[in-house]
């Protein structure tokens, strides 16, 4: 469930009803409900909904930073608010847009993550296996000794449950570099991670690692010696379980 204190915060005292229903029922109950819609429909709706009311205010601002956390990419967001323009008006678009420029700006991208180690190039050959954008630095060469990458999450990403597989050995490190993420064993409550934490995997635990929803987040992901090793890609981590950390 989506903890929103917003309107406790703003109106606790002077209209405490509307507060409630605002941060419990709105933000706990609507927008928890991702059996019945995804997160990131949810914010195309709420988007499209208030450039067509003309609301281009903070509120505005927090969506359209939901919407990119809730995977809406920066290509989808500029096509979205295109098409919404032949329907809302383009007054209202052009001023939505001075928002989404700012919340997908390159400079919250590519030039000021990854760390110390950079970000890389985008991680297209294992996207399928991530809930949103992922980044990949290859640091050393698996044919001449351990493999060693640094590994990018833009905020919300996470990839799916899976398993280093090995004979004997085998497993994986993570050492965090920048930002704030999560870990977690199946079975087992997630952990919170930060730079500087490590993280040791066993061969043979299923498990996902990920950012935060309000933050990036970089590891560098070390592959353990092992004999037989593989890794099986499992089910994804839904929204569902996301959230509720």
């Amino acid at each position: 469930m989506i903890k929103q204190t917003a309107g406790r915060d703003s109106l606790g005292e002077f209209a405490p009803k509307f507060a409630q229903l605002n941060d419990d029922i709105l933000f706990g109950e609507v927008w928890a409900r991702e059996d019945k819609l995804p997160l990131k429909i949810r914010s195309i709706v709420t988007v499209t909904s208030l450039v067509s009311k003309g609301i281009i205010d903070s509120s505005f601002a927090y969506h359209m930073k939901s919407a990119k956390n809730n995977g809406v990419t920066k290509d989808e967001m500029a096509e979205i608010l295109t098409h919404i323009a032949f329907y809302a008006g383009w007054p209202n678009v052009w001023a939505a847009f001075n928002v989404a420029k700012e919340v997908y700006s390159e400079e919250d991208t590519a030039n000021n993550h990854g760390g110390m180690f950079g970000l890389g190039e985008e991680n297209r050959e294992y996207a399928q296996y991530f809930i949103g954008n992922s980044y990949l630095k290859p640091l050393t060469n698996p044919k001449e000794t351990v493999f060693v990458a640094n590994v990018t999450f833009e905020p919300g990403c996470r990839n799916n449950w899976h398993i280093h597989h090995a004979s004997k050995g085998g497993g994986q490190l993570l050492l965090c570099v920048e930002g704030e993420g999560w870990y977690q064993e199946e079975g087992k409550e997630a952990k919170s991670l930060k730079a500087g934490d490590v993280v040791t995997i066993p061969a043979g635990v299923k498990h996902w690692h990920g950012a935060k929803s309000d933050s990036w987040f970089s590891h560098l992901a070390m592959e353990c010696p092992g004999e037989d090793t593989f890794n099986e890609w499992l089910e994804p981590v839904t929204d569902k379980e996301y959230s509720k950390l």
